[in-house]
């Protein structure tokens, strides 16, 4: 079946000597991987390596047989180029870190429109917005949401964050139970678009501790969690 639907690169791979193997989650078919034969070689064609960087938005028309294959694509174009994501330092060390977040939380071949739209306005809102040191936080913690483990907002006003339950409580009921100041800036991030991050002021310390508790929580949550091997990099990008 030929499909045309806007994709999201999560990742891109060298195979054999020209070859990549390209990770895309689509609005229309979920997460798809592709063998781009050539690709590397080729300086004609509808198709360039260069449209296949991390959390590049583009419109792809693609061959889905669905038979647990690589699948393979025909067309591809840029939806609509960033103006800083992938020449930006610090927009680039978020980009990679956020690449590898996904691609080992989401996995489902179907199609997730909210998700979907929900990283298309995200990632065009990083690229268009200078003040991004707090952003990858509130990503993390409303894309929760959409994987379907985002904490009881209803509880906010207790001391304790229960990880493993998700949920705010009065006294510590487990062992993965945490309180204090990084408890209290994660609560801040509930309820706040990103437009508000610029109001919110953060040592480098306590920025990396709330981002190891969204993982120790991401964790606790998705049976595929892989720690990010761009961790480090993101650490030291604001440190």
């Amino acid at each position: 079946m030929v499909i045309t639907t806007p994709a999201i690169v999560f990742s891109s791979v060298k195979y054999a000597e020209a070859d990549l193997i390209v990770s895309c989650f689509t609005e229309t078919s979920g997460l798809k991987s592709y063998l781009l034969r050539n690709v590397l070689k080729s300086r004609k064609g509808k198709l360039r390596a260069s449209y296949f960087q991390p959390l590049t938005q583009l419109e792809i028309t693609a061959v889905h047989r669905d038979k647990g294959t690589l699948e393979r694509i025909q067309e591809a174009k840029i939806l609509e180029p960033y103006r800083s994501l992938h020449t930006d330092v610090v927009k680039s060390g978020i980009v990679m870190f956020l690449a590898e977040i996904l691609r080992t939380s989401i996995r489902e071949e179907e199609a997730n429109a909210d998700l979907f739209r929900y990283l298309q306005q995200s990632l065009f809102w990083l690229d268009t917005h200078d003040a991004v040191a707090n952003f990858h936080l509130l990503f993390l913690l409303k894309l929760t949401a959409y994987l379907g483990f985002y904490p009881d907002e209803s509880t906010l006003e207790k001391k304790y964050f229960n990880l493993e339950e998700g949920y705010f409580e009065d006294t510590p009921g487990g062992m993965a139970c945490e309180e204090g100041e990084n408890i209290e800036v994660l609560k801040g991030l509930f309820g706040i678009d990103f437009d508000a991050l610029d109001g919110i002021k953060l040592t480098k310390k306590v920025r990396s501790e709330v981002l190891n508790l969204l993982l120790n929580y991401y964790q606790l949550h998705l049976q595929a969690y892989k720690k990010p091997k761009s961790l480090l990099v993101l650490n030291q990008l604001f440190s």
